[in-house]
């Protein structure tokens, strides 16, 4: 009988679709083992010092079976973490800071390429994440390892082509932008990554769509969507006679999100909506999103729980971002049985019906998101069965859904 053939997992950072990815590599027993900065377990040491200004700490806790299997390289990231409460904010300064996060990404990939290098006779491949793969896919490749590379934001070339037209589209909110600061190093270090890769997934259409910008040949792609967090089984829907359809935004406010054209889908609405906007941004350095805030409930930021409840609060959550590799947001609401309209840039039309549990509209344009709220407004009871058929979306494919498809696939890859 021929050996199972294992697979290293690495991500500096770790969050929701890696700990599906590694749990799926773990319960498909592929996993050779799982590289992070810091990871969490009950009861361990950095568990127990996460409180407090640390608790953020907790977010990198991860599924207890995993401990045997991960190698962790905290100091670094945590030193990260750690520097802005002690306003040391030159150590994280964008790609030059010492402990910047291009510098915790490049230390996590130099180790792992180094444990690849010292442990290739127990490896078949590697999974790697954007920028942090450059070394680790050079020493696999070196050793006749196979290289998975995961995209899970739309590709840099795409995303400044796209971006770029908002500047003369709408100047007023341009600068929630941000420049397009990545150095030339860095971008060439993309391309070079997926230029190694044997193997590429994503997580929505829309990102495999960006990938046609690449000016090159690259290996197969494969569309492979995220799964949902669990649902919330105690939703309850108020009836809407006698007050107003409760509106949710919650991302970064900036115009790649689709900021502008969120306020101005709801301007003039002001009698049929409650709007509430949750999230942070450039917003003393831009007039117009500083005065659309002052019309609507604003929230600069919230832990995740409290998110989701606000969620679960709401008749309606909408998300019109431009340039989305996911979206994890849009499956956090439906989730709680809140219905989405978001644009064809995200996963939307991965899990989303467009009329049915949710709505997809053309991104760039406030006109279709108007639309559908004054038919929103004139019959109300059209979110409680589409947030109802949301939920039941959700409830179809939790994260675990993922981690097994994602792992069948990479299986199957290695295996051929």
């Amino acid at each position: 009988m021929d050996k199972q053939k294992k697979i290293v997992i690495s991500h500096p950072n770790g969050n929701a679709n890696v700990r599906g990815a590694a749990n799926g590599f773990f319960n498909a027993a592929i996993l050779e083992s799982f590289h992070t900065s810091i990871a969490c377990y009950k009861g361990g040491w950095l568990y127990r010092l996460a409180k407090g200004p640390l608790k953020e700490f907790r977010r990198r806790e991860y599924s207890a079976y995993l401990k045997p299997y991960t190698k962790t390289s905290p100091w670094m990231d945590l030193t990260r973490l750690i520097a802005p409460k002690i306003r040391q904010l030159e150590w994280i300064k964008h790609e030059t800071g010492k402990f910047c996060i291009d510098a915790v990404y490049r230390d996590a990939d130099i180790r792992v390429a180094k444990y690849i290098t010292k442990h290739h006779n127990y490896i078949d491949g590697v999974y790697c994440y954007e920028d942090a793969a450059i070394h680790t896919f050079q020493s696999a490749k070196k050793n006749g390892i196979k290289c998975i590379y995961d995209l899970p934001i739309g590709y840099w070339r795409s995303m400044r082509k796209l971006l770029n037209i908002e500047y003369d589209k709408n100047p007023d909110w341009a600068i929630t932008l941000g420049g397009f600061n990545d150095s030339d190093e860095k971008l060439n270090r993309k391309d070079r990554e997926l230029a190694l890769a044997d193997k590429i997934y994503v997580a929505s259409s829309f990102t495999k769509k960006t990938l046609l910008d690449y000016p090159g040949k690259l290996a197969e792609i494969e569309v492979i969507p995220y799964g949902f967090p669990p649902i919330n089984k105690n939703r309850k829907y108020i009836p809407f006679a006698g007050r107003k359809i409760k509106v949710l935004f919650v991302g970064g406010l900036s115009q790649r999100k689709g900021i502008s054209y969120f306020f101005d889908a709801i301007k003039g609405l002001e009698n049929d909506l409650e709007v509430t906007v949750v999230g942070s941004g450039n917003i003393n350095n831009c007039k117009v999103l500083k005065k659309a805030l002052s019309n609507v409930n604003y929230i600069p930021s919230l832990p995740h729980e409290q998110i989701l409840a606000l969620m679960a609060a709401h008749d309606l959550f909408i998300f019109p971002s431009l340039f989305e590799g996911f979206g994890l947001v849009i499956t956090e609401a439906m989730s709680q049985g809140t219905p989405v309209i978001t644009t064809e840039r995200t996963c939307g039309p991965e899990i989303i019906k467009h009329g049915e549990n949710g709505w997809i509209v053309e991104a760039g344009t406030s006109e279709p998101i108007s639309i559908l709220l004054q038919q929103f407004i004139d019959c109300p009871e059209i979110l409680e069965i589409a947030g109802r058929k949301a939920m039941k979306v959700a409830n179809s494919r939790p994260w675990d859904c993922y981690g097994k498809e994602l792992a069948e696939s990479v299986k199957k890859y290695l295996n051929e």
